[in-house]
């Protein structure tokens, strides 16, 4: 090839498997078309390699975020365009290249605008990280693991919303967090299954047997692991060991050392090896904002030293304030995986669930140039969303 434009970046690669320490990425027209070892770069574009941008630390994957409330300030809840730019253009300068705009537990006609404004958000160009689609957090959850959702607004498992939704907005809605055990579950659950959405376990009291009978109907993720689930006993394993036990559940885990123990997020990652385990940040407004009062959907937070807590509450963490970059950070250099290992988790696994990885979650030719240069202490230097440098 001839006259070939684009952009050169030389680093530690990241690639599925493996970490390639001379190595280069190429991108043109928005798509990686190289990334392997600098000294393989076709001739062509070898003519580049002055402009090149160098690190002596990481080029990795984007990273796709499929729980997270808000940031910025501001709250996916109560949010049109203006709002949306404010949260992704955070969120980007953090890593984040793709992610689901994430519901909370709240009346019918809340989650309807949710829709229709990231419906019309994803109609327009998208500038910063994209928004695949909705995670809708509840409502369909339990009353007696609410977290920091509003009781007030929970109901049963309701089909005839579901289909309602997907009828006007067809494609749109990626996740639904539900109890397993609640009426109506396990019809939700293989109609979900049957139309592509991740049908995903969270807020529950279930047993493990109801939610080994979740799964036989097509559950296939856990919400935020260990938070908000009925805990692991040795002759009553409930949802964790549930989660732990069967490889066909995709584990998210906040990887924050505040909502989950260290030794806890260990054994995770121990049991999940199968490209089952997501990291994620359930990040609230607060996200990127200093101390002080805000809100979870409509429920008031107060957030100290950087942990979000509901307001009259002692114990209950409602979301939190971690970006990608820093859970990513925390799995590296707290919990001891490898930086190959954290990107999977990170950018690869979630890219699976959302069925995109045959576009992003990996730095392959082919593939949009969704990627991030890091330094040796995984300090972010770059992020270029479809090819385009945001920050």
């Amino acid at each position: 090839m001839s006259g070939v434009s684009g952009q050169l970046l030389y680093g530690k690669v990241v690639v599925p498997g493996s970490v390639i320490e001379d190595g280069a990425v190429a991108i043109q027209d928005g798509t990686i078309v190289f990334a392997g070892e600098a000294k393989n770069l076709p001739d062509s574009w070898q003519k580049l390699a002055a402009n090149g941008k160098k690190t002596d630390g990481y080029i990795v994957p984007g990273f796709i975020d499929i729980h997270v409330h808000g940031g910025s300030g501001e709250d996916f809840m109560y949010s049109g365009k203006a709002e949306l730019d404010k949260i992704t253009s955070f969120h980007c300068s953090q890593g984040t290249t793709a992610m689901l705009a994430t519901t909370m537990t709240a009346p019918k006609e809340a989650i309807d605008k949710v829709l229709r404004e990231v419906d019309a958000y994803r109609k327009q160009d998208m500038p910063f990280t994209i928004l695949e689609g909705v995670h809708m957090e509840g409502p369909f959850i339990s009353p007696k693991w609410p977290g920091a959702q509003n009781p007030e607004h929970i109901v049963n498992p309701n089909v005839e919303w579901l289909e309602s939704w997907e009828a006007q907005y067809p494609g749109l809605i990626k996740q639904v967090t539900l109890a397993p055990e609640r009426e109506g579950a396990l019809e939700a659950i293989a109609w979900m299954s049957e139309h592509g959405i991740n049908a995903a376990l969270g807020h529950t009291d279930a047993t493990y047997e109801q939610v080994e009978a979740a799964v036989e109907a097509g559950l296939r993720q856990a919400v935020h692991t260990f938070n908000a689930m009925t805990p692991i006993h040795h002759r009553k394993p409930g949802t964790a060991g549930a989660v732990l036990s069967d490889d066909r559940i995709n584990a998210e885990i906040i990887a924050d050392g505040i909502h989950v123990h260290p030794a806890c997020i260990t054994i995770l990652t121990k049991v999940k090896q199968d490209d089952n385990l997501i990291l994620i940040t359930d990040a609230m407004s607060a996200a990127g904002m200093p101390d002080g009062d805000y809100t979870i959907g409509d429920l008031p937070v107060q957030v100290k030293d950087g942990v979000a807590i509901l307001k009259g509450e002692s114990n209950s963490l409602a979301g939190s304030t971690l970006t990608m970059i820093k859970g990513f950070r925390y799995l590296v250099e707290t919990i001891g995986l490898s930086v190959e290992h954290a990107s999977r988790i990170a950018s690869h696994n979630p890219a699976k669930r959302l069925r995109i990885d045959d576009r992003t979650g990996t730095l392959e030719a082919g593939k949009q140039a969704d990627v991030l240069m890091l330094d040796n202490s995984l300090n972010i230097q770059g992020v270029w969303v479809r090819g385009r440098q945001v920050f």
